[in-house]
């Protein structure tokens, strides 16, 4: 899908064909509009090709009067019943007449401009373009990672009242959604560091505070991530160690009452066989079981004892 918008005002709209400062947005676009793109617009088809490869990690990189960002952005993905988290390369390629963003499917920081959330956005003004969109791919890692320790919080909770595979199963599905997120931050904020040395795309001096808002987002979104990610493992450490607990605690149960069980049929095995003289001086009934009764109390209360 291609679509065009431009700036009226203080909002974005949708324009019917390409005009000179206008904003390209390329969703999975099909080989008529990558067409387009290469011919109509002179984009490398190179720059295209990198865009929608969903391994591709963030970099920088110009060619013949154009400059190819890739920043990664988080996606929303489901396993099995739970939620999860992935991270989804856009692609950011500034012309001398247009801004241009490629990528596979939609994500969350390009659907909030193009359905207007970010006001006073100038199309025409390409540095000040792409800085807003991505303070908006940093916003985005910000509400997810959020997010993430809202559900994992949910999920210990869950942990505290049964421990089932359900809920570890989330937990490490939140775990590597993290993991995806501080790898894709750090490659990130190396591209941001690039831009911020002014010699890829040109920085104006009102578009400073915007770049440094930029940066600190990104910077705190690392920060959140590595929190976050310790926290996670610890809490996953946690729960092997309960997993654990839990089984030798069974297992201590388990083998209490096979001892106890035992004594009785020590004794009614011992009885059961042909012992004739023990017939003759000991009834068998009431002896037996009076003998269990009294081992069973003997070991019981020194199984208490010992706190076992």
């Amino acid at each position: 899908m291609l679509g065009f918008y431009k700036s009226e005002g203080s909002v974005i709209v949708r324009a019917d064909q390409l005009t000179e400062g206008c904003w390209v947005n390329a969703v999975s676009p099909n080989a008529e509009e990558i067409r387009f793109l290469i011919d109509q617009m002179g984009i490398d088809s190179g720059f295209i090709s990198a865009a929608l490869d969903e391994e591709e990690s963030s970099r920088i990189e110009t060619e013949d009067d154009q400059t190819l960002i890739i920043i990664d952005t988080p996606v929303a993905i489901t396993e099995g019943d739970s939620l999860a988290y992935t991270t989804m390369p856009i692609g950011i390629i500034v012309t001398k007449t247009n801004v241009v963003t490629i990528c596979l499917n939609e994500t969350s920081p390009v659907t909030d401009i193009t359905n207007g959330f970010t006001k006073n956005l100038q199309t025409a003004m390409k540095t000040r373009f792409l800085l807003s969109l991505l303070l908006r791919v940093a916003q985005s890692f910000l509400i997810r990672l959020k997010h993430i320790n809202k559900m994992t919080t949910q999920v210990e909770n869950e942990l505290q009242r049964s421990m089932r595979n359900k809920e570890l199963l989330q937990l490490a599905g939140l775990q590597k959604s993290l993991v995806y997120f501080s790898t894709s931050l750090k490659a990130d904020e190396v591209t941001l560091e690039k831009i911020l040395r002014g010699r890829v795309i040109k920085l104006y001096e009102e578009d400073q505070d915007l770049l440094e808002d930029v940066l600190i987002e990104f910077k705190q979104a690392v920060d959140m991530s590595n929190i976050y990610s310790t926290i996670l493992a610890n809490t996953m450490e946690a729960c092997s160690s309960l997993i654990n607990n839990n089984m030798n605690n069974i297992m201590k149960v388990l083998t209490i009452i096979t001892v106890l069980m035992e004594i009785p049929n020590i004794i009614f095995s011992f009885y059961g066989m042909n012992t004739l003289d023990l017939e003759v001086f000991v009834p068998y009934t009431w002896f037996a079981v009076l003998s269990s009764l009294v081992l069973l109390g003997v070991v019981g209360f020194f199984f208490w004892k010992k706190k076992f």
